[in-house]
């Protein structure tokens, strides 16, 4: 009697205990479920729209500049997924012609490395100019983060056009209220060993120079990117499980 009674009290005593469990947990979970997603905890989507620097096929593709860019910033802690829109025949116009297939809607922020192919090409400044301000108008009016690159990139069209090209970065960063990044080829433009052997492109060693020198810049880029969905979506709600 005194057995069974023992066993009855122990099955009671484990079975009231699951119950609490069961129910704190389940309290866990709908909490959990309701809680609001911080803006930090997401992975920030950075394009980088650019020419010939950025897609750079004479290095493999993990040796390229968003590659490298990726991997820098995760290894800082950052959530980020960056992709590579770099084309290697893209001036400033033909990239604003592919934008919209390439910025799609789930991007947080853009990285503009454009001008390359122009410069060399000895394309008009002004036509450069007007491409890069309309691309810079389509993510102001969706909002995206950006960084707008200039370049150093030699020129066989004379110091005159290429000053006129260093204005005009400049101009279209003030403009526009974004960050601007001077030189994007500024690390390995005078250094043959950060050079690929055309004497253009970055190598591998190059892309993580300029990867170096950018980074505390794009992860301003990736603050201001965070604050902007944070502002303009507030704090986002999951669903309760039914």
């Amino acid at each position: 009697m005194k057995s069974r009674l023992g066993t009855s009290v122990t099955a009671l005593f484990i079975t009231t205990l699951t119950l609490r469990a069961t129910i704190i947990i389940a309290g866990v979970c709908i909490v959990l479920a309701w809680a609001p997603i911080r803006a930090e905890e997401r992975t920030i989507k950075i394009v980088v729209l650019g020419d010939t620097l950025i897609e750079n096929k004479g290095v493999p593709a993990f040796h390229r500049f968003p590659e490298q860019l990726e991997l820098a910033l995760r290894a800082k802690g950052q959530s980020v997924a960056v992709v590579n829109a770099g084309l290697v025949t893209d001036t400033a116009a033909r990239s604003l012609r592919r934008f919209d297939r390439v910025v799609t809607d789930d991007t947080d922020a853009v990285i503009l490395v454009l001008g390359g192919n122009d410069m060399l090409w000895g394309i008009d400044a002004n036509v450069v100019r007007g491409a890069l301000a309309e691309i810079l108008g389509k993510l102001e009016a969706r909002r995206i983060a950006v960084l707008l690159c200039g370049l150093r990139t030699q020129s066989k069209f004379g110091d005159e056009y290429k000053n006129t090209f260093a204005a005009m970065f400049s101009g279209l960063a003030s403009e526009h209220n974004v960050l601007f990044y001077p030189a994007f080829d500024d690390a390995f433009v005078e250094n043959a060993q950060l050079k690929a052997l055309d004497g253009l492109h970055p190598n591998a060693a190059g892309n993580e120079a300029v990867v170096t020198r950018m980074l505390p810049t794009v992860e301003t880029l990736i603050g201001l990117a965070r604050r902007r969905h944070s502002v303009d979506n507030g704090p986002s709600m999951s669903p309760m499980p039914r």
